[in-house]
């Protein structure tokens, strides 16, 4: 079974512990679930953006976790 997890980043790509601690997903809708419920969080910890993985393999990022300025 695949296991779904997020890395996350400064702005300049470097790791960063996440503010908030996740677990591994089953799904890709559960990690993105995860995401939307605690990326404030996360950003306000220091993480900027993240990328997300299926075991090994990148699916997408970087995503800022910064709101668009209007």
């Amino acid at each position: 079974m695949a296991a779904w997890t997020w890395r996350f980043e400064k702005a300049d790509g470097t790791e960063v512990q996440p503010a908030v601690q996740p677990e591994e997903f089953t799904t890709q809708g559960d990690a993105e679930s995860w995401l939307g419920e605690h990326w404030k969080a996360l950003a306000e910890g220091g993480a900027d953006q993240v990328r997300i993985f299926e075991d090994a393999a990148e699916v997408y990022g970087p995503m800022s976790l910064h709101a668009e300025a209007s």
